[in-house]
Protein backbone atom coordinates (compact mmCIF):
# COMPACT_ATOMS: atom_id res chain seq x y z
CA UNK A 1 0.00 0.00 0.00
CA UNK A 2 2.17 2.21 0.66
CA UNK A 3 4.27 2.26 -2.68
CA UNK A 4 0.55 2.80 -4.78
CA UNK A 5 0.55 5.76 -2.59
CA UNK A 6 3.59 7.17 -2.80
CA UNK A 7 2.95 6.02 -6.77
CA UNK A 8 0.24 8.09 -6.98
CA UNK A 9 0.70 10.91 -4.77
CA UNK A 10 3.81 11.67 -6.50
CA UNK A 11 2.26 11.69 -9.92
CA UNK A 12 -1.23 13.71 -8.99
CA UNK A 13 -0.52 15.78 -5.99
CA UNK A 14 3.06 16.42 -5.48
CA UNK A 15 3.44 16.91 -9.95
CA UNK A 16 6.99 18.07 -10.54
CA UNK A 17 5.71 20.69 -12.82
CA UNK A 18 2.00 21.50 -11.29
CA UNK A 19 2.75 21.38 -7.85
CA UNK A 20 6.35 22.90 -7.26
CA UNK A 21 6.88 24.17 -11.07
CA UNK A 22 10.24 22.37 -11.64
CA UNK A 23 11.90 21.82 -15.21
CA UNK A 24 9.60 24.82 -16.77
CA UNK A 25 12.24 25.42 -19.42
CA UNK A 26 11.86 22.19 -20.49
CA UNK A 27 8.33 22.05 -19.99
CA UNK A 28 8.00 25.56 -22.30
CA UNK A 29 10.80 24.90 -25.02
CA UNK A 30 9.81 21.36 -25.90
CA UNK A 31 6.17 21.37 -25.90
CA UNK A 32 5.03 22.42 -29.26
CA UNK A 33 5.40 19.02 -30.23
CA UNK A 34 3.50 15.35 -29.23
CA UNK A 35 6.54 13.50 -30.96
CA UNK A 36 9.69 15.89 -29.01
CA UNK A 37 7.53 15.79 -25.85
CA UNK A 38 7.38 12.25 -25.87
CA UNK A 39 11.18 11.50 -26.30
CA UNK A 40 11.97 14.47 -23.69
CA UNK A 41 9.51 12.80 -21.26
CA UNK A 42 10.66 9.09 -21.34
CA UNK A 43 14.69 10.39 -21.42
CA UNK A 44 13.75 12.01 -17.63
CA UNK A 45 11.61 9.36 -16.69
CA UNK A 46 14.77 6.94 -17.61
CA UNK A 47 17.24 9.84 -15.49
CA UNK A 48 14.75 10.12 -12.67
CA UNK A 49 14.45 6.21 -12.55
CA UNK A 50 18.33 5.81 -12.21
CA UNK A 51 19.58 8.45 -10.21
CA UNK A 52 17.12 8.95 -7.58
CA UNK A 53 18.02 5.55 -6.28
CA UNK A 54 21.52 6.06 -6.78
CA UNK A 55 21.54 9.09 -5.10
CA UNK A 56 19.13 7.52 -2.10
CA UNK A 57 22.81 5.04 -1.54
CA UNK A 58 24.88 7.72 -1.80
CA UNK A 59 22.68 9.65 0.87
CA UNK A 60 22.30 6.20 3.26
CA UNK A 61 25.90 4.93 3.04
CA UNK A 62 28.10 8.17 2.74
CA UNK A 63 26.26 11.45 2.72
CA UNK A 64 24.40 11.54 6.47
CA UNK A 65 25.57 11.98 9.80
CA UNK A 66 27.01 8.96 11.13
CA UNK A 67 26.52 7.52 7.74
CA UNK A 68 30.23 6.14 7.40
CA UNK A 69 29.90 3.70 10.48
CA UNK A 70 30.09 0.82 8.07
CA UNK A 71 34.03 2.27 7.58
CA UNK A 72 34.53 1.50 10.94
CA UNK A 73 33.36 3.17 14.31
CA UNK A 74 36.15 6.18 14.09
CA UNK A 75 34.09 7.63 11.17
CA UNK A 76 30.36 7.60 12.73
CA UNK A 77 31.07 11.62 13.81
CA UNK A 78 31.85 12.48 9.65
CA UNK A 79 29.10 14.32 8.42
CA UNK A 80 29.00 14.54 4.55
CA UNK A 81 26.01 16.39 3.86
CA UNK A 82 27.59 19.78 2.41
CA UNK A 83 28.84 17.34 -1.04
CA UNK A 84 25.21 16.58 -1.41
CA UNK A 85 24.70 18.60 -4.67
CA UNK A 86 28.15 18.05 -6.24
CA UNK A 87 27.20 13.99 -5.89
CA UNK A 88 23.68 14.48 -6.60
CA UNK A 89 24.71 16.71 -10.14
CA UNK A 90 27.62 14.03 -11.21
CA UNK A 91 25.54 10.99 -10.57
CA UNK A 92 22.83 13.17 -13.32
CA UNK A 93 25.18 14.29 -15.67
CA UNK A 94 26.50 10.76 -15.93
CA UNK A 95 23.19 9.53 -16.38
CA UNK A 96 22.39 12.29 -19.17
CA UNK A 97 25.24 11.57 -21.16
CA UNK A 98 24.35 8.01 -21.17
CA UNK A 99 21.06 8.85 -22.33
CA UNK A 100 22.19 11.36 -24.86
CA UNK A 101 24.75 8.48 -26.45
CA UNK A 102 21.80 6.33 -26.34
CA UNK A 103 19.38 8.64 -28.43
CA UNK A 104 21.64 9.78 -30.80
CA UNK A 105 22.67 6.37 -31.70
CA UNK A 106 19.15 4.72 -32.35
CA UNK A 107 17.20 8.03 -32.91
CA UNK A 108 19.49 10.46 -34.77
CA UNK A 109 16.27 12.20 -35.89
CA UNK A 110 14.74 12.59 -31.88
CA UNK A 111 18.13 13.70 -31.03
CA UNK A 112 18.13 16.60 -33.83
CA UNK A 113 14.20 17.34 -32.72
CA UNK A 114 15.60 17.94 -29.04
CA UNK A 115 18.90 19.95 -29.68
CA UNK A 116 20.21 21.62 -26.37
CA UNK A 117 17.67 20.56 -24.54
CA UNK A 118 18.74 16.57 -24.07
CA UNK A 119 21.88 17.75 -22.40
CA UNK A 120 20.40 19.99 -20.90
CA UNK A 121 18.98 17.91 -18.43
CA UNK A 122 21.79 17.64 -16.40
CA UNK A 123 20.84 20.68 -14.57
CA UNK A 124 16.77 20.79 -15.11
CA UNK A 125 16.16 21.57 -11.68
CA UNK A 126 13.09 18.89 -12.09
CA UNK A 127 15.97 15.68 -11.74
CA UNK A 128 18.32 17.33 -9.22
CA UNK A 129 14.11 18.07 -7.57
CA UNK A 130 14.01 14.77 -7.35
CA UNK A 131 16.56 13.48 -5.42
CA UNK A 132 16.85 16.56 -2.72
CA UNK A 133 13.15 15.69 -1.96
CA UNK A 134 13.96 12.13 -2.13
CA UNK A 135 16.36 13.52 0.69
CA UNK A 136 14.32 15.57 2.76
CA UNK A 137 11.23 13.44 2.72
CA UNK A 138 13.00 11.01 4.24
CA UNK A 139 12.28 7.83 1.82
CA UNK A 140 13.43 4.72 3.69
CA UNK A 141 13.67 2.22 1.53
CA UNK A 142 15.82 1.35 -2.22
CA UNK A 143 12.59 0.50 -3.44
CA UNK A 144 10.40 3.76 -2.63
CA UNK A 145 13.36 5.62 -4.01
CA UNK A 146 13.05 3.68 -6.95
CA UNK A 147 9.33 4.03 -7.18
CA UNK A 148 9.37 7.77 -6.31
CA UNK A 149 11.97 8.34 -8.98
CA UNK A 150 10.01 6.62 -12.02
CA UNK A 151 6.49 8.12 -10.41
CA UNK A 152 7.93 12.10 -10.55
CA UNK A 153 9.04 11.13 -14.09
CA UNK A 154 5.77 9.74 -14.83
CA UNK A 155 4.27 13.19 -13.76
CA UNK A 156 6.61 15.12 -15.31
CA UNK A 157 6.07 13.26 -18.72
CA UNK A 158 2.07 13.48 -18.40
CA UNK A 159 2.63 17.21 -17.62
CA UNK A 160 4.62 17.59 -21.04
CA UNK A 161 2.56 15.41 -23.08
CA UNK A 162 -1.09 17.12 -21.90
CA UNK A 163 0.57 20.82 -22.72
CA UNK A 164 2.23 19.57 -26.03
CA UNK A 165 -1.32 18.18 -27.14
CA UNK A 166 -3.01 21.14 -26.03
CA UNK A 167 -0.10 23.43 -27.87
CA UNK A 168 -0.65 21.57 -31.00
CA UNK A 169 -4.74 22.04 -31.27
CA UNK A 170 -4.66 25.27 -30.48
CA UNK A 171 -2.82 26.56 -33.23
CA UNK A 172 -5.94 26.27 -34.96
CA UNK A 173 -7.61 28.18 -32.93
CA UNK A 174 -8.29 32.18 -32.52
CA UNK A 175 -5.97 32.71 -30.00
CA UNK A 176 -5.64 37.31 -29.18
CA UNK A 177 -2.53 38.32 -30.81
CA UNK A 178 -0.91 39.46 -27.36
CA UNK A 179 -1.42 35.97 -25.81
CA UNK A 180 -0.22 33.99 -28.73
CA UNK A 181 2.59 31.50 -28.12
CA UNK A 182 4.32 32.02 -24.43
CA UNK A 183 1.22 33.94 -22.98
CA UNK A 184 -1.52 31.25 -23.57
CA UNK A 185 0.89 28.25 -22.90
CA UNK A 186 1.57 30.09 -19.41
CA UNK A 187 -2.04 30.65 -18.45
CA UNK A 188 -2.94 26.84 -19.74
CA UNK A 189 -0.47 25.87 -17.41
CA UNK A 190 -2.00 28.15 -14.68
CA UNK A 191 -5.28 26.60 -15.49
CA UNK A 192 -3.73 22.79 -15.29
CA UNK A 193 -2.35 23.58 -12.43
CA UNK A 194 -5.85 24.65 -10.47
CA UNK A 195 -6.87 21.51 -12.20
CA UNK A 196 -4.28 19.31 -10.26
CA UNK A 197 -5.21 20.72 -7.03
CA UNK A 198 -8.32 18.73 -6.91
CA UNK A 199 -6.35 15.75 -6.29
CA UNK A 200 -4.48 17.17 -3.06
CA UNK A 201 -7.65 15.28 -1.01
CA UNK A 202 -6.72 12.08 -2.64
CA UNK A 203 -5.11 9.15 -0.24
CA UNK A 204 -5.49 11.48 2.61
CA UNK A 205 -8.17 9.08 4.53
CA UNK A 206 -7.84 6.63 7.74
CA UNK A 207 -5.07 7.86 9.17
CA UNK A 208 -5.92 6.85 12.42
CA UNK A 209 -3.27 9.94 14.20
CA UNK A 210 -4.96 12.36 11.91
CA UNK A 211 -8.46 11.49 12.03
CA UNK A 212 -10.51 13.41 15.18
CA UNK A 213 -11.58 10.73 17.41
CA UNK A 214 -14.92 12.58 18.71
CA UNK A 215 -17.13 11.39 15.83
CA UNK A 216 -16.39 7.73 16.09
CA UNK A 217 -19.55 5.81 16.95
CA UNK A 218 -18.00 3.87 20.48
CA UNK A 219 -16.70 7.53 21.27
CA UNK A 220 -20.19 9.41 20.99
CA UNK A 221 -22.13 7.58 23.44
CA UNK A 222 -18.96 7.37 26.40
CA UNK A 223 -19.31 11.39 25.76
CA UNK A 224 -23.42 11.32 25.78
CA UNK A 225 -23.09 9.56 29.03
CA UNK A 226 -20.38 11.75 30.49
CA UNK A 227 -22.47 14.79 29.14
CA UNK A 228 -25.48 13.31 31.27
CA UNK A 229 -23.25 12.82 34.62
CA UNK A 230 -22.10 16.32 34.44
CA UNK A 231 -25.55 17.64 33.96
CA UNK A 232 -26.55 15.40 36.87
CA UNK A 233 -23.84 16.21 39.51
CA UNK A 234 -24.61 20.12 38.28
CA UNK A 235 -28.14 19.89 39.76
CA UNK A 236 -27.14 17.73 42.93
CA UNK A 237 -24.88 20.60 43.40
CA UNK A 238 -27.79 23.73 42.80
CA UNK A 239 -30.27 21.57 44.92
CA UNK A 240 -28.02 21.26 47.81
CA UNK A 241 -27.14 24.58 47.45
CA UNK A 242 -30.71 25.81 47.51
CA UNK A 243 -31.47 23.48 50.44
CA UNK A 244 -28.90 25.37 52.84
CA UNK A 245 -29.98 29.02 51.89
CA UNK A 246 -33.22 27.80 52.66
Amino acid sequence: MEHVELFFKSIFIDNMVFATFLGMCSYLAVSKKVSTAVGLGAAVIFVLAVTVPINWLLDQYLLRDGALVWLGEEYASYDLGFLSFILFIATIATMVQLVEIVVEKFSPSLYNSLGIFLPLIAVNCAILGGSLFMQSREIETLGLALNYGISSGIGWFLAILAIAAIREKIRYSNVPAPLRGLGITFIITGLMAIGFMSFGGMLTGGDEDTTSLEGKPENIGVQTEQIQNENTATANTVEVSTITKQ
